[in-house]
Protein backbone atom coordinates (compact mmCIF):
# COMPACT_ATOMS: atom_id res chain seq x y z
CA UNK A 1 0.00 0.00 0.00
CA UNK A 2 2.84 2.58 0.85
CA UNK A 3 4.63 1.61 -2.05
CA UNK A 4 1.81 2.64 -4.42
CA UNK A 5 1.37 5.67 -2.65
CA UNK A 6 4.71 6.50 -3.48
CA UNK A 7 4.43 5.71 -7.05
CA UNK A 8 1.72 7.81 -6.99
CA UNK A 9 3.55 10.67 -5.43
CA UNK A 10 6.47 10.19 -8.14
CA UNK A 11 3.88 10.08 -11.20
CA UNK A 12 2.23 13.26 -9.67
CA UNK A 13 5.49 14.90 -9.69
CA UNK A 14 6.27 13.80 -13.21
CA UNK A 15 3.13 15.35 -14.29
CA UNK A 16 3.76 18.51 -12.90
CA UNK A 17 7.42 18.70 -14.00
CA UNK A 18 6.27 17.62 -17.62
CA UNK A 19 3.49 20.42 -17.69
CA UNK A 20 5.63 23.33 -15.53
CA UNK A 21 8.65 22.42 -17.56
CA UNK A 22 8.98 20.32 -20.26
CA UNK A 23 5.49 21.56 -21.48
CA UNK A 24 6.65 25.51 -21.51
CA UNK A 25 10.10 24.40 -23.46
CA UNK A 26 8.60 22.60 -26.09
CA UNK A 27 5.71 24.62 -26.63
CA UNK A 28 7.54 27.87 -26.28
CA UNK A 29 10.03 25.94 -29.17
CA UNK A 30 7.74 25.70 -31.89
CA UNK A 31 5.95 28.99 -30.82
CA UNK A 32 7.52 30.26 -33.89
CA UNK A 33 4.78 29.22 -36.24
CA UNK A 34 2.10 31.00 -34.58
CA UNK A 35 -0.21 30.52 -31.82
CA UNK A 36 -3.17 29.88 -33.67
CA UNK A 37 -1.04 27.07 -35.59
CA UNK A 38 0.36 25.40 -32.53
CA UNK A 39 -3.35 25.76 -31.36
CA UNK A 40 -4.74 23.77 -34.34
CA UNK A 41 -2.28 21.00 -34.10
CA UNK A 42 -2.41 20.31 -30.10
CA UNK A 43 -5.77 20.16 -31.06
CA UNK A 44 -5.54 17.58 -33.83
CA UNK A 45 -2.47 15.42 -32.51
CA UNK A 46 -4.32 15.26 -29.09
CA UNK A 47 -7.07 13.63 -30.45
CA UNK A 48 -5.08 11.55 -32.40
CA UNK A 49 -2.97 10.73 -29.73
CA UNK A 50 -5.87 9.56 -27.61
CA UNK A 51 -7.54 7.66 -30.82
CA UNK A 52 -4.49 5.41 -30.44
CA UNK A 53 -4.44 4.85 -26.63
CA UNK A 54 -8.08 4.27 -26.33
CA UNK A 55 -7.36 1.00 -28.63
CA UNK A 56 -4.27 0.30 -27.08
CA UNK A 57 -5.93 0.18 -23.73
CA UNK A 58 -9.13 -1.13 -24.84
CA UNK A 59 -11.36 1.68 -23.74
CA UNK A 60 -13.57 1.77 -26.12
CA UNK A 61 -16.21 0.46 -24.43
CA UNK A 62 -16.37 2.82 -21.85
CA UNK A 63 -16.67 5.70 -24.44
CA UNK A 64 -19.66 3.90 -25.88
CA UNK A 65 -21.38 4.10 -22.49
CA UNK A 66 -20.17 8.03 -21.77
CA UNK A 67 -22.30 8.55 -24.95
CA UNK A 68 -25.28 6.38 -23.69
CA UNK A 69 -26.01 9.12 -21.42
CA UNK A 70 -26.99 13.15 -22.60
CA UNK A 71 -25.87 14.53 -19.08
CA UNK A 72 -22.41 13.81 -20.14
CA UNK A 73 -22.51 14.70 -23.57
CA UNK A 74 -23.69 18.09 -23.01
CA UNK A 75 -20.95 18.17 -20.04
CA UNK A 76 -18.43 17.49 -22.27
CA UNK A 77 -19.63 19.78 -25.37
CA UNK A 78 -18.91 22.12 -22.27
CA UNK A 79 -15.22 21.24 -21.38
CA UNK A 80 -14.45 20.98 -24.74
CA UNK A 81 -15.09 24.49 -24.80
CA UNK A 82 -13.60 25.34 -21.45
CA UNK A 83 -10.04 23.26 -22.24
CA UNK A 84 -10.22 24.75 -25.89
CA UNK A 85 -10.14 27.84 -24.38
CA UNK A 86 -7.65 27.25 -21.98
CA UNK A 87 -4.94 25.73 -24.09
CA UNK A 88 -5.59 28.51 -26.71
CA UNK A 89 -5.18 31.27 -23.98
CA UNK A 90 -2.22 29.19 -22.54
CA UNK A 91 -0.31 28.92 -26.00
CA UNK A 92 -0.72 32.79 -26.53
CA UNK A 93 0.79 33.26 -23.12
CA UNK A 94 3.58 31.19 -24.13
CA UNK A 95 3.93 32.91 -27.61
CA UNK A 96 3.90 36.22 -26.42
CA UNK A 97 6.26 36.43 -22.72
CA UNK A 98 3.32 36.10 -20.50
CA UNK A 99 4.40 32.57 -18.74
CA UNK A 100 4.95 34.44 -15.76
CA UNK A 101 0.96 35.74 -16.42
CA UNK A 102 -0.01 31.89 -16.75
CA UNK A 103 1.78 30.66 -13.66
CA UNK A 104 0.13 33.19 -11.47
CA UNK A 105 -3.20 31.78 -13.26
CA UNK A 106 -2.03 28.14 -12.35
CA UNK A 107 -1.33 29.67 -8.86
CA UNK A 108 -4.22 30.81 -7.47
CA UNK A 109 -6.76 28.06 -9.98
CA UNK A 110 -6.37 25.39 -7.01
CA UNK A 111 -7.79 28.51 -4.78
CA UNK A 112 -10.39 29.27 -7.08
CA UNK A 113 -11.68 25.15 -7.21
CA UNK A 114 -12.33 25.79 -3.30
CA UNK A 115 -14.25 28.40 -3.66
CA UNK A 116 -16.38 26.88 -6.79
CA UNK A 117 -16.62 23.56 -4.37
CA UNK A 118 -18.17 25.60 -1.62
CA UNK A 119 -20.93 26.97 -3.85
CA UNK A 120 -22.07 23.59 -6.14
CA UNK A 121 -20.72 20.60 -4.27
CA UNK A 122 -21.47 22.71 -0.12
CA UNK A 123 -17.83 21.98 0.44
CA UNK A 124 -17.12 23.37 4.16
CA UNK A 125 -14.87 26.25 4.17
CA UNK A 126 -12.69 27.05 7.09
CA UNK A 127 -10.88 29.77 7.81
CA UNK A 128 -7.66 29.22 6.11
CA UNK A 129 -9.04 28.71 2.81
CA UNK A 130 -11.37 31.86 3.21
CA UNK A 131 -7.98 33.44 4.10
CA UNK A 132 -6.36 32.08 0.87
CA UNK A 133 -9.56 33.01 -0.83
CA UNK A 134 -9.29 37.01 0.46
CA UNK A 135 -5.71 37.00 -0.96
CA UNK A 136 -6.38 35.99 -4.24
CA UNK A 137 -8.58 38.96 -4.22
CA UNK A 138 -6.48 41.49 -2.71
CA UNK A 139 -3.85 39.68 -5.14
CA UNK A 140 -6.00 40.87 -7.87
CA UNK A 141 -7.52 44.50 -6.30
CA UNK A 142 -3.52 45.94 -5.83
CA UNK A 143 -3.29 45.07 -9.76
CA UNK A 144 -6.05 46.06 -10.65
CA UNK A 145 -5.79 49.40 -8.92
CA UNK A 146 -2.71 50.13 -9.84
CA UNK A 147 -3.38 50.02 -13.98
CA UNK A 148 -5.82 47.48 -15.63
CA UNK A 149 -3.08 46.84 -18.21
CA UNK A 150 -1.41 45.35 -15.59
CA UNK A 151 -3.61 42.91 -14.46
CA UNK A 152 -2.27 39.06 -15.62
CA UNK A 153 -5.63 38.77 -17.70
CA UNK A 154 -4.07 36.04 -18.93
CA UNK A 155 -3.16 33.85 -15.72
CA UNK A 156 -6.86 35.00 -14.56
CA UNK A 157 -8.52 33.14 -17.87
CA UNK A 158 -6.23 30.44 -17.49
CA UNK A 159 -7.09 29.89 -13.81
CA UNK A 160 -11.34 30.51 -14.31
CA UNK A 161 -11.22 28.11 -17.49
CA UNK A 162 -9.37 25.15 -15.76
CA UNK A 163 -11.35 25.10 -12.38
CA UNK A 164 -14.89 25.57 -14.51
CA UNK A 165 -13.35 22.62 -16.64
CA UNK A 166 -12.37 20.67 -13.50
CA UNK A 167 -15.83 21.19 -11.66
CA UNK A 168 -17.70 20.11 -14.86
CA UNK A 169 -15.62 17.17 -15.12
CA UNK A 170 -15.97 16.49 -11.26
CA UNK A 171 -19.99 16.69 -12.11
CA UNK A 172 -20.46 14.47 -14.35
CA UNK A 173 -17.51 12.15 -13.49
CA UNK A 174 -16.36 10.23 -16.41
CA UNK A 175 -12.95 8.51 -17.33
CA UNK A 176 -10.30 11.20 -17.82
CA UNK A 177 -8.73 10.29 -21.02
CA UNK A 178 -11.64 8.89 -22.67
CA UNK A 179 -13.20 11.98 -21.18
CA UNK A 180 -11.02 13.87 -23.06
CA UNK A 181 -10.79 12.02 -26.20
CA UNK A 182 -14.53 12.91 -26.44
CA UNK A 183 -14.12 16.46 -25.81
CA UNK A 184 -11.40 16.48 -28.87
CA UNK A 185 -13.41 15.03 -31.13
CA UNK A 186 -15.81 17.81 -30.43
CA UNK A 187 -13.19 20.11 -30.94
CA UNK A 188 -11.46 18.07 -34.30
CA UNK A 189 -14.03 19.80 -37.16
CA UNK A 190 -13.13 23.04 -35.83
CA UNK A 191 -9.50 22.23 -35.77
CA UNK A 192 -9.74 20.45 -39.30
CA UNK A 193 -11.71 23.49 -40.72
CA UNK A 194 -9.13 25.75 -39.19
CA UNK A 195 -6.16 23.80 -40.94
CA UNK A 196 -7.87 23.55 -44.26
CA UNK A 197 -7.66 27.51 -44.19
CA UNK A 198 -4.09 27.72 -43.01
CA UNK A 199 -3.03 25.29 -46.30
CA UNK A 200 -5.35 26.90 -48.79
CA UNK A 201 -3.98 30.36 -47.78
CA UNK A 202 -0.41 28.81 -47.79
CA UNK A 203 0.44 30.51 -44.07
CA UNK A 204 0.64 26.54 -42.65
CA UNK A 205 3.89 25.51 -41.06
CA UNK A 206 3.24 21.95 -41.00
CA UNK A 207 3.88 20.33 -44.56
CA UNK A 208 5.41 17.55 -46.30
CA UNK A 209 8.57 19.54 -47.72
CA UNK A 210 10.16 20.21 -44.20
CA UNK A 211 9.39 16.01 -42.48
CA UNK A 212 11.51 17.13 -39.14
CA UNK A 213 9.58 20.32 -38.33
CA UNK A 214 6.15 18.27 -39.48
CA UNK A 215 7.57 15.56 -36.54
CA UNK A 216 8.55 17.90 -34.13
CA UNK A 217 4.73 19.84 -34.42
CA UNK A 218 2.95 16.17 -33.88
CA UNK A 219 4.53 15.54 -30.76
CA UNK A 220 1.99 18.25 -29.62
CA UNK A 221 -0.55 15.68 -28.81
CA UNK A 222 1.75 13.12 -27.10
CA UNK A 223 2.75 16.63 -25.02
CA UNK A 224 -0.23 17.12 -24.10
CA UNK A 225 -1.87 13.72 -23.37
CA UNK A 226 1.68 11.69 -21.29
CA UNK A 227 1.51 14.42 -18.65
CA UNK A 228 -2.11 13.93 -18.29
CA UNK A 229 -1.85 9.91 -17.98
CA UNK A 230 0.94 10.67 -15.16
CA UNK A 231 -1.10 13.09 -13.30
CA UNK A 232 -4.80 10.99 -13.04
CA UNK A 233 -2.65 7.76 -12.50
CA UNK A 234 -0.76 9.23 -9.16
CA UNK A 235 -4.02 10.71 -8.27
CA UNK A 236 -5.53 7.41 -7.76
CA UNK A 237 -2.72 5.77 -6.53
CA UNK A 238 -2.02 8.88 -3.55
CA UNK A 239 -5.10 10.68 -3.44
CA UNK A 240 -6.44 14.18 -4.48
CA UNK A 241 -4.68 15.75 -1.25
CA UNK A 242 -1.00 14.93 -2.05
CA UNK A 243 -1.71 15.70 -5.91
CA UNK A 244 -3.02 19.37 -4.78
CA UNK A 245 0.59 19.43 -3.05
CA UNK A 246 2.27 18.82 -5.74
CA UNK A 247 0.61 20.17 -8.47
CA UNK A 248 2.21 23.60 -7.21
CA UNK A 249 4.96 22.78 -8.78
CA UNK A 250 3.80 23.62 -12.35
CA UNK A 251 2.96 26.86 -12.10
CA UNK A 252 6.51 27.63 -9.58
CA UNK A 253 8.53 26.15 -12.49
CA UNK A 254 6.84 28.39 -14.93
CA UNK A 255 7.90 31.46 -13.13
CA UNK A 256 10.98 30.29 -12.86
CA UNK A 257 11.47 29.97 -16.67
CA UNK A 258 9.32 33.20 -17.49
CA UNK A 259 11.52 34.83 -15.49
CA UNK A 260 14.93 33.77 -14.92
CA UNK A 261 15.47 31.57 -18.82
CA UNK A 262 13.21 33.58 -21.13
CA UNK A 263 13.75 36.97 -19.51
CA UNK A 264 9.94 38.22 -19.08
CA UNK A 265 9.38 41.30 -17.80
CA UNK A 266 8.23 41.61 -13.99
CA UNK A 267 7.31 44.64 -12.06
CA UNK A 268 7.65 45.20 -7.97
CA UNK A 269 3.78 45.49 -8.43
CA UNK A 270 3.58 41.88 -9.51
CA UNK A 271 6.25 41.05 -7.14
CA UNK A 272 4.28 42.12 -4.45
CA UNK A 273 0.95 40.55 -6.11
CA UNK A 274 3.02 37.05 -6.47
CA UNK A 275 3.84 37.12 -2.65
CA UNK A 276 0.06 37.45 -1.23
CA UNK A 277 -0.66 34.66 -3.85
CA UNK A 278 2.44 32.70 -2.19
CA UNK A 279 1.46 33.32 1.34
CA UNK A 280 -2.04 32.06 -0.08
CA UNK A 281 -0.65 28.80 -1.54
CA UNK A 282 1.68 28.49 1.91
CA UNK A 283 -1.79 28.36 3.87
CA UNK A 284 -3.33 26.29 1.50
CA UNK A 285 -0.53 23.63 1.36
CA UNK A 286 -0.51 23.56 5.09
CA UNK A 287 -3.92 22.99 5.00
CA UNK A 288 -3.93 20.26 2.69
CA UNK A 289 -1.30 18.70 4.44
CA UNK A 290 -3.10 18.58 7.98
CA UNK A 291 -6.50 17.44 6.60
CA UNK A 292 -4.77 14.72 4.30
CA UNK A 293 -3.26 13.74 7.53
CA UNK A 294 -6.30 13.55 9.41
CA UNK A 295 -7.73 11.27 6.39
Amino acid sequence: MQNDFNKGLVHIFLGSFWWGFLGVIYFKHIAFIGHIEVVIHRCLWTALTLIITTSFFSKWDIFLIIFSKWKNIFGLFISAILVFSNWSVWIYAVATEKIIDASFGYYIMPILSVLLGHFFFKEKLNRKRVTCIILVAISILFLLLESVNSLPWVGIIVAITWALYNLIRKKINVDTDVGLLVESLFILPFALIAFYFLVKNGTNDFNISNISLSLLILLAGPMTVIPLFLYVKGVELSGLGPSGMIFFVTPTLQFLLGFYFYNEQFSSTKLLSFVCIWIAVVIYLRDLYVTNNKN
